[in-house]
């Protein structure tokens, strides 16, 4: 009994000796292959220079995850990418918001405006800033306001009215997002966008427009064909003006929701022409 004991434990010692040492013999071949895959991972060069950034910023009733579906794909081809907070308490402050956003990057921006932020992203003085992207966005001239070129053509029935509290601000009826806002977009995706909405105060449509960057900058126009709140004929109307690339696309107001490729797409084009000069 006691030999067939001691037999036991010694076969037992004897495996996990043997285990033990087979164990160590592979987990250095293991460790250097996964090294070697880091090692070519990051080595692994982008289409883009180091540090380039995308900022995108968020247009009324909206916050930064309206680009929820656009970040990833983004990062995915090296891209550095920002989601911009504006407050949206009138065109000045939300010009310096952004430029404050911009002290956190290096290396060269494109910026990305969906429709009031288009105002916004053209304030910026940055010479780090290689070009601008519009996704039916607004683009007043010096001097203009945000509501002179939001009125500039016939407003679609669907539009919602849109009637300051007592507060000055601005909010979108629920529907609004299912009826004009995001009519394409899935009902679930409409009712968020509806619940995280943020306002729009009234100073910031009525203040006059500085000189914007589109001026000197390249630009590009996601003109959306469905739009039921800024008229495509406006966005073009503003495209032409500031001599924009225009790509137009049979997407609704907030193409970022039911078709972020097309939004993806126009930023990728901007970003391989621009960031290279």
């Amino acid at each position: 009994m006691e030999r067939r004991r001691f037999l036991g434990a010694f076969t037992t010692a004897s495996l996990g000796v043997a285990f033990k040492g087979s164990f160590a013999e592979s987990a250095p071949a293991e460790n250097t292959a996964r090294d070697e895959q880091a090692s070519k991972s990051s080595s692994k060069t982008t289409e883009f220079p180091q540090d380039s950034t995308m900022v995108l910023v968020h247009a009324a009733w909206a916050d930064g995850s309206c680009w929820g579906n656009v970040v990833v794909p983004l990062q995915r081809h090296g891209l550095h990418v920002m989601c911009a907070p504006i407050p949206m308490t009138s065109l000045s402050d939300d010009a310096a918001a952004l430029n404050r956003a911009l002290e956190r990057t290096t290396g060269r921006v494109v910026l990305v405006g969906h429709a009031y932020s288009g105002a916004v992203i053209a304030t910026t003085q940055e010479d780090r800033v290689k070009s601008l992207v519009y996704i039916a966005a607004l683009a007043p001239d010096e001097g203009e306001t945000v509501a002179k070129v939001f009125y500039h053509d016939e407003a679609s029935p669907e539009q919602p009215k849109m009637v300051p509290d007592s507060h000055n601000f601005v909010w979108m009826p629920e529907d609004a997002f299912r009826r004009a806002l995001a009519h394409k977009a899935s009902a679930d995706q409409a009712s968020i966008a509806a619940a995280v909405q943020r306002p729009i105060a009234v100073q910031c449509i009525q203040e006059p427009a500085p000189k914007p960057a589109w001026k000197t900058k390249p630009t590009w126009y996601l003109v959306a064909e469905e739009d039921r709140m800024i008229n495509p004929k406006t966005q073009r109307f503003m495209a032409d003006r500031m001599g924009a690339r225009i790509r137009p696309h049979p997407v609704d107001h907030t193409p970022m929701y039911a078709d972020p490729k097309v939004v993806i797409d126009v930023i990728l084009e901007a970003a391989r022409e621009s960031l290279s000069r």
